[in-house]
């Protein structure tokens, strides 16, 4: 039987860069909440069990060209694109160099000019019309480029959601809205969020078409964020992408998910993580033998080693940063 990367004309070189990536996303991952409970760092907001929708979205595009605005969980996404270990790092630490905000920001609100990781802010969903705006640009100037914007399934009961997807729909813009539907807005279920059965119900409405999907099987987001994104570029407007995963851990690093829902339910989660069937899948299909599996972690571990090392190490932003970006002439000195 013909491997589903090979019917979707995926190299092996690359199906192997995004386990890579999604185990470099989950052990980062694991990392910053061991040294969240150790007191070295102030906050995490995790994406443990939707690495999968993360990677597969982001290896669909254009890295090169396209532009991502994520949301919070998304450390597959923008590592991805192009920030590294070092970058997350620095931030959660909130230090100098921290390409996101100079450490001015919590982590989570990425933003990188150099690889098109457009800053995203606190309020949830003000991302959506900023993809759009980007996407009427790029349209405008007849380029051939696609912003996805991800958020998660309660941020779609937000206006800024609904009128970014009726302007994109109208206008027929470039831009892919994918959502992430983790299951819980924090303590709020999925059931008691939507009067719709799905997210992605909502796309006829704004003139788009919808899917929902696997968000646990990397290859099956990537197959339709690529369709979109090929749609896009040909000039037939926007789609909505709402692949179905699970919160495997708790909303943030300050919440107590045990008050609202059962340790079976998530135990249940944890039989279809991502990392572990996305792992069988690359080692069925030989792209991963024992050696190579663990001369991979031991790379992994010594990178986030290092970069937890640099990151904690690394000097605070002066006192007297906190002015830069304010006023004009206020800039000068500050981290580019």
């Amino acid at each position: 039987m013909e491997l589903k990367h090979k019917k979707l004309g995926i190299a092996d070189e690359t199906v192997f860069h995004m386990y890579e990536t999604m185990l470099i996303t989950r052990r980062l991952d694991e990392r910053m909440w061991l040294l969240n409970r150790s007191g070295k760092i102030p906050f995490v907001v995790s994406g443990q069990g939707q690495e999968a929708a993360q990677i597969g979205a982001a290896f669909a595009l254009n890295r090169e060209e396209d532009f991502v605005l994520p949301y919070y969980r998304d450390f597959g996404v923008v590592l991805a694109f192009g920030m590294t270990v070092k970058d997350l790092m620095l931030a959660a630490f909130a230090k100098a160099e921290d390409p996101n905000s100079g450490g001015r920001q919590m982590p989570g609100h990425f933003g990188q000019k150099k690889n098109r990781i457009v800053t995203g802010s606190s309020p949830v969903t003000t991302q959506v019309p900023h993809a759009v705006g980007i996407a009427l640009a790029e349209k405008m100037d007849k380029k051939q480029t696609v912003s996805l914007v991800t958020f998660g399934e309660g941020s779609s009961n937000q206006g800024d959601f609904h009128e970014g997807a009726n302007f994109a729909g109208v206008h027929k813009l470039p831009v892919i809205f994918l959502c992430e539907n983790n299951q819980y807005a924090i303590s709020v279920p999925v059931s008691k969020q939507l009067a719709s059965v799905r997210v992605s119900d909502r796309a006829a409405g704004y003139g788009m078409p919808g899917y929902t999907i696997d968000g646990n099987d990397p290859l099956e987001v990537y197959k339709y964020v690529k369709e979109a994104a090929d749609r896009a570029r040909r000039g037939e407007g926007p789609s909505l992408i709402e692949t179905m995963t699970y919160r495997l851990t708790p909303h943030t690093s300050d919440d107590d998910d045990r008050s609202y829902r059962s340790a079976e339910e998530v135990k249940k989660a944890k039989l279809s993580d991502p990392l572990d069937t996305f792992r069988s899948y690359v080692k069925e299909a030989g792209l991963l033998p024992d050696e190579k599996e663990e001369q991979l972690e031991k790379s992994i571990l010594t990178m986030i080693n290092e970069a937890m090392e640099y990151a904690e190490n690394a000097p605070f932003a002066k006192p007297e940063s906190a002015l830069q970006f304010v006023y004009a002439g206020t800039e000068q000195g500050a981290e580019k």
